[in-house]
């Protein structure tokens, strides 16, 4: 008989019962009955180890059907304690699919296991090292893998003892890595490179590979003993016989070393190094012999080394010769038939390319790649052609490339465009020696690209004009052509709204480019745009004014228009407003002050860099290739808010995408040195808004507990931000709070602004948010201190996960002269925050109106006007609260019919109104229906006070 027993007819006709079953009940009805049979027989003591290896086959049988097995553990378990090995390894198996680290026998499981690992009988121990590395548990790697690692290094161990003890090892380590102690036996670990065995070295350097990741400087034996063995494979000429694979000897094995070796840094020692590069130079000769067989395995295999040494030469850097000799080799198979040569061809060639001992040789392939990318029909392989001749450009061959990639940039694929566009930027600025030819590219890849153009990227371009004035009057001269077009991207009227702004002055002496021209041109892309570029077409213009003071009247008259000063997007109403009033109270010199040219910004590292370096790590090593140089400055511009300063800081930016919640251009953690008018009226108000009465509110010294109670005043303050987004929030001597926010389906952006109003600075400065369970916050990092007449400001994130009646509270703490002061607050995040104006006609209203019929879906108010009674205001009221005014859908012209969607994360809330006035009693009924009871209360609520 052998070990694994002898066939088990009672299982094999379960089996082929199961299998003749006709339909799923069939199938039912025979596995129940089977399991009362099995339930009864465990109940008997009269079982010998045959039958319970049966019964326990045909409960794992049945559990792999897909049916619950809660019953005939103990029995599999006892198993484990047989003396014979087939009995033994169905409890393995057992264990290994059914019984958990949960189970109530794991310790029985585990001690078992142990006297396995101690037995004398090889097939027990690797029995349980099979299982232990299939069940891999914390537990089991606390309690057993220092017993494994023993048997590992064990000399008395056979080799499939220490084949499997190796693999075992390696499965605990890469579950559990903190658990395992393999640092006393590193340097005997470190030996079984050594082993006659060959499964034993494959084993054990798959398991080295991970130590040495892990703890390097343990395993530094590794390096010349690796090298030994991997110099005896690459050189022999012997056959290795079980470990040949189609003429190359234990291919997988020659790997394994390679990927060790590329664990450790360059060897200090001379012998070793020139001992490696006799088995590099060794793998590359082999893999320019001619072939000795034409099968597709034995290419495979020889590749597979070969393109493993190429990786070990990249990584060592060190000697030329070996890099150069595989680029020539690599570009051999640039034009191989099989395509997954090429890309892996491709791939080496740009990693190479970093090193400067072989980007000459990597050139030369250059027209080869150039006609891959435009003949390849494989899209990863084109990836990897652009990634090369990003690699391998440099300044005397980049205008060559960059034409290259624009010209196909016309008909790349979109999934790679976006990538394609970054290269072509950070190319072009990198080896521009003339900017006009910088310009120019960049223009024409807004052109042939503008969706896949990020703002990094005319960030840049505008962040280099700026600091070059040899090139300001030709990319004013550039943009305005480039306007001409009656088809313009918006990135494109971005730019050159930015840039005829600062520098249109230099080209107004053409008459064809004359400062009206220039306007005119300029407006008459404004409409086609979006809200953020209109406000930065709207700074455009005010710049204008100052360059140009002959065209201030038809500058003002576009201000002064109804589509700006009644827009119904507060910042572009706002701009309009302030930019208004500065052109017509400030004078000249004034404004030459506040208006004047943008400053040089800060010498950094391209931001583009950072961001391709970040999407693709392997790029950074590039610049350190010479003849690569580092571009000039990486602070994004903002022409968002005019300002006199070196470097514009908007309040909270618009351009910023809030569904990102990026950060605001302001850093979060700084204070902001403000001016201080007069000695009450300390902070310059950046809302926009008067400031609302001095409270005069003492200041409690003695206070230290946290108060629960609203602060004075903080109640008046919440209620003013029904209708509005920014303004003061809370103001008394010692602090004024402003708020700046914006909204997006169910997210939110809170900037919350603190200015110190006293001659002290405030320090321990810190806020907790509380609120209920229907939304979630985000707050930024800000500064701990505020010095005096400085500003800090505070970033919130907000995400509306539910329907919610209370405000959330921020507290406020900080300590001024050593005495703690606190404010709780309101923050004015309400749910109407969250609506969205919804368009719809007169049947489509009134169907959904009796939709909502329900009584607790509906609110309805008569209350006493506290205004007078006018459409106009009453429009604006209900606009300004987040709802879309109809027209034409109540047959009464003077009733206000409006309706509006609440976005949530969970559920999107329907809100549909109808404000009836009644002229003669004064009075409105209101009447509010939502798809959720409270909303209908709380907004009727609200509403009510209002008109």
């Amino acid at each position: 008989m052998s070990k694994f027993g002898e066939p088990m007819k009672g299982l094999q006709v379960f089996i082929s019962d199961i299998r003749n079953c006709k339909s799923k009940e069939a199938e039912k009805k025979r596995i129940n009955k089977e399991l009362g049979n099995i339930r009864s027989q465990f109940k008997t003591d009269k079982l010998d180890g045959y039958q319970k290896k049966k019964y326990v086959c045909k409960l794992l049988f049945i559990f792999l059907l897909g049916n619950d097995v809660d019953f005939g553990h103990q029995e599999a378990v006892n198993l484990l304690s047989s003396n014979h090995f087939s009995e033994k390894q169905i409890g393995y198996l057992f264990v290994s699919v059914l019984i958990g680290e949960s189970n109530e026998l794991f310790q029985l499981i585990v001690q078992a296991m142990r006297n396995d690992l101690e037995s004398s009988q090889p097939d027990f121990i690797t029995l349980a090292m099979q299982c232990v590395a299939n069940v891999a548990s914390k537990e089991m790697a606390e309690q057993l893998s220092k017993d494994i690692a023993q048997i590992l290094v064990a000399p008395e161990s056979t080799p499939e003892v220490k084949q499997t003890a190796a693999l075992c090892l390696l499965r605990l380590i890469r579950a559990n890595p903190k658990v395992v102690p393999y640092q006393q036996s590193a340097t005997r670990m470190c030996q079984l490179l050594n082993e006659r065995q060959m499964g034993v070295v494959t084993a054990s350097t798959s398991l080295l590979i991970e130590l040495a990741t892990l703890s390097p400087d343990l395993f530094t034996e590794c390096v010349s003993l690796g090298l030994t063995r991997l110099s005896k494979l690459v050189t022999s000429t012997t056959d290795l016989h079980d470990y040949s694979y189609y003429f190359v000897p234990a291919p997988w094995l020659c790997v394994k070393l390679m990927q060790l070796l590329q664990r450790f840094p360059i060897p200090e020692d001379a012998i070793i190094r020139s001992k490696l590069s006799e088995a590099l130079e060794a793998v590359i000769n082999r893999a320019q012999e001619p072939g000795k067989s034409k099968k597709i395995q034995y290419a495979n295999a020889k590749n597979a080394v070969l393109f493993e040494a190429i990786n070990l030469i990249i990584h060592f850097d060190g000697d030329p010769s070996l890099q150069v000799r595989a680029c020539n080799l690599l570009g051999t198979y640039l034009t191989h038939k099989e395509t997954n040569m090429r890309y892996l061809s491709l791939e080496s060639l740009g990693y190479l390319a970093a090193s400067e001992f072989s980007h000459e040789a990597v050139k030369k392939h250059q027209e080869v790649v150039l006609k891959a990318l435009q003949t390849e029909k494989d899209i990863s392989v084109r990836q990897k052609a652009i990634d090369l001749l990003y690699a391998m450009c440099d300044n005397s061959n980049s205008v060559a490339i960059v034409a290259e990639l624009l010209h196909y940039l016309e008909t790349a694929d979109y999934s790679i465009r976006e990538t394609l566009v970054l290269k072509i930027a950070i190319l072009a600025e990198k080896y521009a020696d003339d900017y006009s030819w910088y310009v120019d590219t960049i223009l024409k890849l807004i052109r042939l690209a503008g969706d896949y153009v990020s703002e990094d990227v005319w960030y840049r371009v505008i962040q280099i004009v700026i600091n070059r004035q040899d090139i300001q009057g030709y990319a004013a001269k550039t943009c305005f052509e480039a306007l001409l077009a009656p088809a313009c991207h918006e990135n494109m009227i971005k730019v050159g709204g930015y840039i005829l702004g600062e520098f249109g002055n230099l080209i107004a002496g053409d008459v064809r480019s004359s400062p009206l021209v220039q306007f005119q041109l300029l407006h008459s892309k404004f409409h086609f745009c979006t809200i953020p570029t209109r406000a930065l077409l709207l700074s455009s213009y005010m710049k204008f004014i100052n360059l140009f003071p002959e065209i201030k009247p038809q500058i003002q008259e576009v201000l002064r228009s109804d589509t700006q000063l009644r827009n119904s997007d507060a910042e572009l109403q706002q701009r309009a407003v302030e930019y208004l009033k500065l052109s017509s109270v400030a004078s000249i010199d004034v404004l030459a002050l506040v208006l004047e040219e943008m400053p040089p910004f800060a010498e950094k590292e391209s931001s583009l860099l950072s961001k391709l370096h970040k999407s693709a790590p392997w790029t950074a090593k590039l610049h350190n290739v010479a003849g690569n140089s580092t571009p000039a400055t990486a602070t994004s511009p903002s022409h968002e808010k005019i300002t006199s300063q070196a470097t514009p800081t908007p309040a909270l930016s618009v351009q910023a995408p809030l569904i990102s919640m990026a950060e605001p251009v302001a850093a979060a953690g700084k204070t902001t040195a403000v001016a201080m008018p007069t000695a009450t009226d300390l902070l310059v108000d950046v809302f926009g808004d008067l400031p609302p009465p001095q409270l005069n509110l003492p200041v409690d010294g003695n206070m230290v507990a946290v108060p629960s109670e609203l602060t004075p005043g903080a109640e008046e303050g919440y209620e003013r931000f029904w209708l509005k987004n920014n303004g003061i929030l809370f103001e008394n001597e010692v602090l004024q709070i402003g708020i700046k926010s914006e909204y997006k389906k169910n997210l939110g952006r809170v900037g919350v602004f603190y200015g110190n109003k006293t001659k002290n600075a405030l320090s321990g400065f810190s806020t907790t948010i509380t609120s209920g369970a229907e939304l979630s916050f985000q707050e930024k990092p800000f500064a701990s201190s505020v010095d005096s007449g400085a500003q800090a400001q505070q970033v919130i994130n907000v995400e509306c996960l539910a329907p919610f009646s209370e405000a959330p509270r921020i507290t406020v703490k900080f300590s001024i002269g050593g005495i703690p002061r606190f404010l709780v607050l309101k923050l004015p995040i309400m749910l109407s925050k969250f609506l969205e104006p919804l368009e719809m006609g007169a049947d489509q209203f009134f169907q959904r109106w009796k939709q909502l019929g329900n009584p607790n879906q509906e609110s309805q108010k008569i209350f006493d006007a506290l205004y007078p009674i006018t459409k106009s205001e009453a429009d604006t009221k209900l606009q300004g609260f987040g709802l879309s005014v109809l027209s034409k859908v109540d047959p009464n012209e003077d009733n206000h019919v409006a309706a509006g969607l609440v976005n949530t994360k969970t559920q999107p809330v329907g809100c549909l109104l109808r404000l009836e006035p009644n002229k003669t009693t004064n009075k409105y009924r209101l009447t509010v229906r939502t798809s959720h009871e409270g909303t209908s209360k709380m907004f009727g609520s609200v509403l009510s006070k209002m008109f």
